[in-house]
């Protein structure tokens, strides 16, 4: 019987906390609603919890231009008049789909250090599977924004897993096409991608069969143009055979999966049919090839049931079932009237892609992929440098300032301080014996203060008001997170859960 796969999840707690603004489809608030669903229905205690370090400069910047990155650090609502040029040549300010708001950098920067920390921990085989629910801003480009995306933590990912993959996949379930990951590789043979999207008069127009790479990269870009009302037989039926197909003859190192909900039933922009299970059916089937996967978010517009979607998807990766009725979180009141898990499709919304549709675009990819000449092979070279390790305390504030590609600080986080252990940001933590300690066989086994219902911010809605009513607000939460950590815990009360920095 094949091991269990190992699977690290990196959440940071204030990405969360961003406002795109008012009626913008965008609500990373939904983040904190999925991962109080992990929380609540136990799923944090059977993987390995990481805080990861905020993304700096001089790792964006291994895709994205200097410049591009340069207005993303020093743009904010209140001097917008001093960037009207480069807001009209970035794609970004009012009268675009990409909005500049208070934290725009540092929202950047959490999401994608969490994707680099993920690549990373495959890279050096500390985890088979790792996932980051804020990552998969897949419509991003080398220097615009685009389709709320501003930073391309799946390009920057890839590029790091790279490093050590000769071949790596990316497949994209969201209902839009992943244009900016396509363009990125589209005209070179060590990145396949394979997306599954909307087709025809829809964001952002591309995606067709015929596009499917240029120069070396020609016949690796795997397009599946869709239409309305996609439902879970008709999708399976088309996504199994053609990643088979793939597996078979491109034979990757890493594959990276992102998981757009906004494929799901029910979603605000989405216009697709698809439940939980169909959605997770995808992920269930990636999972099959036991190839190290970096596993990622993307777009979903109705949050109640983007968390819903992570959530499950999370218990398929860890292949643990879960109920369908939802346990008590503090965001509970938003899967009201049923408080129940899983979605009903649409009986109303029409399939109207038609069998004999379906079969052309399947019998097309495959005919596209018989047309390769096996895996592409690549010249053997020594592994070049990881940007994620250091052994000097810092932030990233002040390598960003040095832009020092190539040299980012990692802050940790937990009990014990870097002055305390300098070497932990090099080792792995994880708890190879039950006895609460490292490989090494020094340290102790350090809980992650920000991811377990501690009085941190991300876990408590506190009111705006003054410091004796937010203090009692603690309290009263304080009260409630007892009572609720109580009734969760199991015999020995402990949880496997740890601060570290992300590169261990």
């Amino acid at each position: 019987m094949p091991s269990k796969q190992r699977v690290s999840y990196f959440y940071q707690p204030d990405v969360g906390h961003f406002y795109y603004g008012p009626s913008h489809p965008m609500k990373p608030h939904r983040l904190k609603l999925t991962h109080h669903l992990i929380l609540s229905y136990n799923l944090y205690r059977h993987m390995e919890c990481y805080r990861p370090h905020p993304a700096s400069v001089g790792e964006m910047t291994s895709f994205h231009t200097d410049e591009y990155v340069q207005f993303l650090h020093k743009i904010h609502p209140d001097n917008l008049r001093h960037y009207q040029a480069g807001m009209a040549k970035f794609n970004v300010g009012e009268y675009t789909d990409c909005p500049v708001f208070d934290g725009l950098y540092e929202f950047t920067s959490l999401y994608t250090g969490a994707s680099l920390d993920g690549a990373v921990q495959l890279n050096n085989g500390d985890t088979d599977i790792a996932v980051n629910w804020s990552g998969g801003l897949h419509h991003a480009k080398k220097s615009e924004a685009s389709g709320f995306c501003y930073i391309n933590d799946i390009v920057l990912a890839i590029l790091e897993l790279l490093r050590v993959h000769a071949r790596v996949l990316y497949i994209d379930i969201d209902v839009h096409h992943g244009d900016g990951v396509e363009e990125a590789f589209y005209c070179t043979d060590r990145v396949m991608t394979f997306s599954l999207h909307k087709y025809g008069d829809f964001f952002p127009g591309t995606g067709h069969s015929r596009d499917v790479g240029a120069r070396e990269g020609s016949g690796f870009s795997v397009n599946a143009p869709l239409t309305t009302g996609m439902t879970d037989e008709s999708y399976i039926a088309l996504f199994t055979p053609v990643l088979e197909k793939i597996m078979g003859v491109y034979q990757p190192g890493a594959i990276v999966l992102q998981c757009g909900a906004d494929s799901l039933a029910g979603d605000r922009l989405g216009c697709f049919n698809l439940s939980l299970k169909g959605h997770a059916a995808c992920v269930k089937t990636v999972k099959s090839y036991r190839v190290p996967t970096l596993v990622l978010g993307g777009g979903g517009y109705t949050i109640r049931n983007v968390a819903r979607c992570w959530a499950y998807e999370t218990s398929i990766l860890l292949d643990r079932e879960i109920e369908n009725q939802i346990p008590y979180n503090d965001y509970y009141e938003y899967y009201a009237p049923d408080y129940e898990l899983h979605l009903q499709p649409e009986i109303a919304r029409e399939n109207l892609n038609t069998e004999g549709s379906l079969t052309a675009v399947r019998d097309d990819l495959l005919r596209q992929l018989n047309d390769l000449k096996g895996a592409p092979s690549v010249q053997m070279m020594e592994v070049p440098p990881s940007f994620v390790i250091s052994k000097h305390s810092g932030s990233s504030s002040n390598s960003d300032r040095n832009l020092i590609e190539g040299d980012n600080t990692h802050g940790s986080t937990g009990n014990a301080s870097q002055d305390e252990h300098p070497d932990d940001m090099e080792i792995d933590i994880r708890d190879t014996s039950a006895n609460g300690k490292t490989k090494r066989g020094d340290g102790e086994r350090r809980q992650h203060d920000g991811e377990l219902y501690d009085d941190d911010d991300d876990n408590t809605d506190l009111p705006r008001a003054g410091k004796k009513d937010k203090e009692k607000a603690i309290e009263k939460n304080k009260e409630k997170v007892k009572e609720r950590r109580y009734l969760m815990s199991d015999d020995t009360g402990e949880s496997n859960t740890k601060a570290s920095g992300s590169n261990t």
